[in-house]
């Protein structure tokens, strides 16, 4: 995608670096207002303070579909109505190869410094080592690294140079990843469909078919002496198709926002993923499925690393409401027809900022769409 965005609006920081450093405090860049701190939330903003909560996402069992597929489409519908996440097991990627490409990605944060910065990412493409999100000159921070690649289509992927050379398997073993974590979204998409009453090639179709889009963000989240006053990434929803996250074993962190406006923190199951539901989803089922704010939250004992594979729409093609799911009375469609190109640069120049585009969009559609 060609981009308008030009470089960083000043000096990039790499987290690891002062979390290394052994700092007491953070430097303020990276305070959070009160509101969106992970301890109780101030007086003054619309959320609940923070409790333990029992509640979990719903676990998948895909291994079910041949023998049950009305039954596990029935429970990908429910958790995409009620929750936007879920976890699946028995989803056909092998065990050894995720923990494989994660341990990969463990190994490049732990390479030097002065060989990570050989691959500082740009606004432009966001290809390669990055500390951030947006280019909103003097914005909060987020406590984390990632770096981001594309893997597909073919025409689309990232080039040789962005690709780190150490560890030696890093390319290799993420290009496997991607490709069968790609077959498993491909999967979902026509469970999906299923469970609205469409076609199972629906979504495929909708989304652009093989010249669907895949890119990899490998994150990585330093340890914080002050986790109680940032986030290693604020709450926001994907603006994709599908996000498939493969989270750290031993650290959690990830938090999906409850429909009663609880942050519920997320316990993996072993070599489950954990997929939600993105934006573009949301707006090709007419709002029936909902994308969801999330979050991740950091501590001061452990390092925490996660993979997250995001499945895109081709940039082009202008994604609106499927007619089927539009009753001109009783539900009219939400959202105007708007390319992935478009709706993607938003997030791209403000960082994560919760719902606001798809929130924003919403009605806007006009009456002959």
């Amino acid at each position: 995608m060609a981009s308008c965005i030009g470089e960083w609006p000043e000096p990039v920081v790499r987290v690891q670096a002062l979390a290394e450093s052994g700092l007491a405090a953070i430097p303020s860049r990276y305070i959070k207002p009160p509101c969106q701190r992970p301890t109780a939330a101030a007086a003054s903003c619309r959320t609940k303070p923070q409790q333990q909560h029992e509640l979990s996402i719903p676990v998948i069992d895909l291994g079910e579909l041949l023998l049950r597929g009305n039954v596990v489409a029935e429970a990908v519908a429910a958790a995409c109505r009620e929750w936007g996440f879920f976890q699946v097991v028995n989803h056909g990627v092998r065990p050894e190869l995720m923990r494989a490409a994660r341990e990969a990605w463990r190994g490049f944060f732990r390479r030097p410094l002065a060989e990570k910065q050989g691959y500082a990412n740009s606004p432009r493409t966001y290809e390669g080592y990055g500390s951030r999100l947006g280019v909103q000159k003097g914005a909060v921070l987020d406590w984390g690294d990632y770096y981001f690649l594309h893997l597909a289509p073919e025409k689309a992927k990232s080039s040789g140079k962005y690709w780190p050379a150490n560890p030696a398997n890093c390319k290799e073993v993420s290009e496997e990843y991607g490709r069968e974590v790609v077959r498993l979204c491909e999967l979902l998409m026509r469970v999906m469909s299923t469970s609205l009453g469409l076609d199972q090639e629906h979504f495929h179709r909708a989304f652009g078919g093989a010249e669907c889009g895949a890119t990899l963000r490998a994150n990585y989240y330093p340890r914080c002496p002050q986790p109680d006053l940032t986030l290693g990434l604020s709450p926001h929803s994907d603006p994709g198709v599908l996000t498939v996250l493969l989270a750290d074993e031993q650290v959690r962190g990830l938090q999906v926002r409850s429909r009663a406006g609880d942050w519920v923190t997320v316990q993996p199951v072993r070599d489950a993923f954990i997929v939600n539901v993105g934006d573009q989803i949301q707006i090709l089922s007419n709002c029936i499925y909902k994308s969801v704010e999330h979050r991740v939250i950091v501590n001061a004992k452990d390092e925490r690393i996660s993979l997250a594979l995001f499945y895109n729409p081709r940039g082009n093609i202008p994604i609106a409401p499927a007619p089927e799911l539009v009753k001109a009375e009783d539900r009219p469609a939400l959202y105007p027809p708007m390319t992935f190109d478009e709706y993607r640069l938003f997030i791209r120049t403000k960082g994560a900022n919760g719902k606001a585009q798809i929130e924003a969009l919403k009605g806007q559609a006009s009456p002959a769409s």
